[in-house]
Formats: C-alpha cells, sequence, structure tokens
C-alpha cells in the first residue's frame, strides 16, 4: 500500500495521536483543528492522557461524548506516568491506521495538513514528513516569545524554527509517519523524556529511512505562558540535548554550543568584574546589547507591550538552555545509553 491510495483508489485511513497533559486552554482547539481537516480517509484521533491537575480530563470526554456518532471520532487512552514517550506509544498501540500523524495538545494543524503530508509520504519516499513549528501567542507575553522562537538570534538557522526549502532532515517537528516504519522500530525510547523524536528519526534513518521536511506544513504552536515555565521548557530541552550529544557524538554543532558558552562567558564576565576589573562586565552587556538589537526586527508589526518583552525572552531562552546543558549530568547519559535500541532494518 502506498501512502496516497489504497488498491480500491481511496485515501489511506489516518490516526491522529496526541499526548496531553495538563492542556485545558488549548486541548479543544488543537482536537477541532484536526477534524476540520479537509481529507477525504478515514481519520481516528487517539488522546493520551496522563494525570492531569487541570479541567484537561473533562474536555477530553466532552470532546468524545461530541463526536460518537461522526466518522471521525476521538478516543481516550490513559498514560498513567504523564510521559510524552509514554503517551505517544500508548497511543500508537491504541490506533489502528497505516498513517500515524503525531500532534501536540498546545498545537493547531493548519488547512490541509493532513491531506499534504500523505501526498508527500508518497512523493517523496518518506518514512516521516514534518513542517514548521509556527509560534503564535495570545497576549503579550506569548507574542514575545513566539517572536523570539522564529528568529534567527533565538533558535539558529533550526528550518522547522524559521523556515527553509523542502528536503532530507535528521529530525522533524511532530511528524506524519507510516505505521510500518513506528511498528518497525518498536516505536518511541521512553527514556527520552525529552528530544525522544530526534532519537526515533535517528533510528528510521539508520535503518535506511527517509525524514523529510517540507514548509508546506505549518502546526500553529502556543508558547509557554509565563518566564517561569519558558525557563523550565528551554533548561529542559538543553539537558536532553546534551543526553543527545552523549547518546550520538557526531550529532552535536556549534548552534547547540552557542548557549552553554553564552553562559558560560557571562558568568565569567561577572566574576571577573566584580572581583578584578570592570572590564569583565564587557561581555554580559555585550550579550544584552546583542539581544536588544536583534530584538528589534523580530519585533516588527507586533506592540510596543510584546516588542519589549522579546529581550526578556530570548535571555530566558538562551541562559535556561544552556545551563541545562552545562548541568546535564552524565548518570542521565549513561542511563539513556544502556536503553540504546539499535535500528531495526526492514527484513526482505
Amino acid at each position: 500500500m502506498n501512502a496516497t491510495a489504497n488498491t480500491s483508489g481511496q485515501l489511506p485511513a489516518v490516526s491522529v495521536i496526541m499526548p496531553i497533559l495538563n492542556e485545558e486552554r488549548h486541548l479543544r482547539e488543537a482536537v477541532e483543528a484536526i477534524l476540520a481537516q479537509e481529507y477525504d480517509g478515514e481519520m481516528e484521533v487517539v488522546l493520551a492522557l496522563g494525570p492531569s491537575a487541570d479541567r484537561t480530563d473533562e474536555i477530553a470526554a466532552q470532546l468524545v461524548a461530541e463526536t460518537a456518532s461522526r466518522d471521525k471520532r476521538v478516543h481516550t487512552v490513559p498514560n498513567p506516568t504523564g510521559r510524552t514517550p509514554a503517551a505517544l506509544n500508548a497511543a500508537i498501540k491504541a490506533s489502528r491506521h497505516p498513517i500515524v500523524v503525531r500532534v501536540d495538545g498546545h498545537a493547531a494543524l493548519s488547512r490541509g495538513y493532513i491531506a499534504t503530508a500523505v501526498r508527500l509520504l508518497e512523493e517523496t519516499g518518506a518514512m516521516n514528513v514534518g513542517g514548521i513549528m509556527f509560534a503564535e501567542g495570545t497576549n503579550d507575553w506569548e507574542k514575545a516569545v513566539a517572536a523570539a522562537m522564529t528568529s534567527k538570534i533565538g533558535v539558529g538557522n533550526a528550518a522547522f524554527h524559521t523556515g527553509g526549502e523542502a528536503q532530507q532532515a535528521e529530525t522533524v517537528y511532530l511528524g506524519v509517519f507510516r505505521r510500518a516504519a513506528l511498528e518497525q522500530q518498536g516505536g518511541y525510547n521512553e527514556e527520552f523524556i525529552r528530544a525522544q523524536d530526534w532519537e526515533l528519526n535517528f533510528r528510521i534513518r539508520e535503518a535506511g529511512g527517509l525524514i523529510w521536511f517540507s514548509p508546506e506544513l505549518k502546526v500553529s504552536y502556543r508558547p509557554r505562558p509565563s518566564i517561569k515555565a519558558l525557563a523550565k521548557q528551554y533548561k529542559d530541552y538543553g539537558r536532553w540535548r546534551h543526553v543527545v550529544a552523549r547518546y550520538h557524538s557526531g550529532s552535536i554543532n556549534l548552534r547547540y554550543l552557542a548557549p552553554p558558552t553564552a553562559v558560560a562567558a557571562i558568568a565569567a564576565g561577572i566574576v571577573v568584574g566584580a572581583a578584578l576589573t570592570p572590564w569583565g562586565f564587557v561581555i554580559p552587556a555585550g550579550y544584552l546589547a546583542a539581544i536588544v538589537a536583534g530584538s528589534v526586527p523580530a519585533g516588527k508589526g507586533l506592540p510596543l507591550k510584546a516588542r519589549v518583552r522579546i529581550p526578556v525572552a530570548l535571555a530566558t531562552m538562551h541562559m535556561s538552555w544552556g545551563w541545562g546543558f552545562l548541568t546535564s549530568p552524565k548518570a542521565l547519559a549513561k542511563k539513556v545509553i544502556a536503553s540504546r535500541r539499535p535500528a531495526v532494518l526492514a527484513s526482505n
């Protein structure tokens, strides 16, 4: 069976899987964006529910009841651990269709996303396709974070943040998979609390599968609602990126080393400035000047209250990511490396 039509000429059926935890703000919007997709093939949505502390489960139950008589139905499956890779594996196991679309509870698919992804799977022969993580905010702080997350000064040249040409990729945001690839590799490695997408795509590539990025695919992403939440998110990103670097030594590059280098340099500058010479303060002052200057083009078109928050968002992202990278324990990497799954090659 190919990705665009089965033997009867129909579009392949699609399973949309969603790891869900404390998503009362955005869950309904995320699911409704899926149900509104103009896709003529059969579709199901599987929500893997973690132990939420808000109204997430109530909203999920409402969505199940509202779609019970439709051809596009919502189902739920429990995820007692609350961990993303465990949720994804539970949802994959509970789903049944040959194309598997991963969506997060705070993300909204653009119109035509699923139809375009299914077409790209066929055109490219890829095992997984993905596109742009299009950050959008609903208030001044979230708009500032969205601007930081889509600027090169904020995230470097990552195509899934800033866009780029369609091309082969190491990994992609979320992803639309052929189920055969997921089953062949045994799903996600649940030791990867973060970076589980990268690790799975690494195994798919090792097995000879193609991962494809296309700017045709766009997913609206809702940024974290506070400085504290953003700092935790990016600290975790940095922490787990160092795990990935230890897991696969060839995966690191200068873009990933920039934040920890900045943290170390700024800390050293402050110490030198306070203990030896005021010239040491040139380093943190230079960093501050750089992010203020970089926030000007990033904030173009935004209201003033959002623009003035962009340097705060940038500094939070950079410093938290860098600190997470520098403090990532070797013991965590050793635990993950011990769980390493070799890529599984397709049998002839």
